[in-house]
């Protein structure tokens, strides 16, 4: 990661940022926690789909342990939950913004990482996707809960989609002629996608007759 292009480096930090700050408050919601317990669930959902993706690929240590200021600003943001997690409330849907935005730069710069270790298009879509939606999954399973990407609306669908398009840039070559833009345009894509759902309350399909198979609705403002 520490060769990102300045200006994703700027939005996949403000995505990290983001991630932990609403995991932290989703945490908050959902189990009693500590300072310590909250900012590590709040970690943990802004860079446990990237050390994932990482290990999967056999790629160790983690890109997130090679540039500090990944963990640092995931730690910012389980901090600024912990101290004003009532305040932050009021903001919810600034944060929703955030992270959707989060969840596409995380799907396309995943899918990118996964790419350049020599995976094909199929499996790099799906790993981006892990890096997106996987550090939510995380915080889920510790808190006891079933992950809010198997019983949410729009989440893990815009990111395979962002994922997507960033593997089918980088196969027609497009990437390497316009760069950062087509990166850009694929997280905005994702990001779009993301707010429609929120929006219009959109959700991925459910087998016939059932209610989300009778699981518990998710948390008001999903962080993944």
């Amino acid at each position: 990661m520490t060769d990102t292009l300045p200006t994703l480096l700027v939005l996949d930090l403000v995505g990290t940022f983001a991630f932990a700050l609403n995991g932290a408050m989703t945490a908050v919601r959902v189990a009693h926690v500590d300072l310590v317990g909250l900012v590590s669930l709040g970690m943990i959902t802004a860079v446990g789909g990237g050390i994932i993706r990482d290990v999967l690929l056999g790629a160790v240590p983690p890109a997130t342990f090679q540039d500090w200021r990944y963990l640092a600003v995931a730690a910012a943001g389980g901090l600024v939950a912990f101290g004003f997690t009532r305040g932050l409330r009021r903001f919810a849907r600034a944060i929703d913004v955030l992270d959707a935005a989060g969840l596409g730069l995380f799907a396309v710069t995943g899918a990118g990482r996964s790419l350049e270790l020599g995976v094909g298009p199929a499996p790099a879509i799906i790993l981006g996707a892990v890096s997106a939606v996987g550090g939510g999954t995380l915080r889920d399973v510790l808190v006891r809960q079933v992950p809010t990407v198997l019983t949410s609306g729009l989440y893990a669908v815009p990111a395979l989609v962002g994922a997507g398009l960033a593997v089918l840039a980088a196969s027609g070559g497009v990437d390497r002629v316009l760069g950062a833009p087509v990166a850009v345009g694929a997280a905005a894509v994702c990001f779009a996608i993301r707010m429609a759902g929120l929006h219009f309350g959109l959700n991925a399909p459910t087998p016939p007759g059932s209610r989300a198979t009778g699981v518990a609705g998710p948390p008001d403002h999903p962080a993944d």
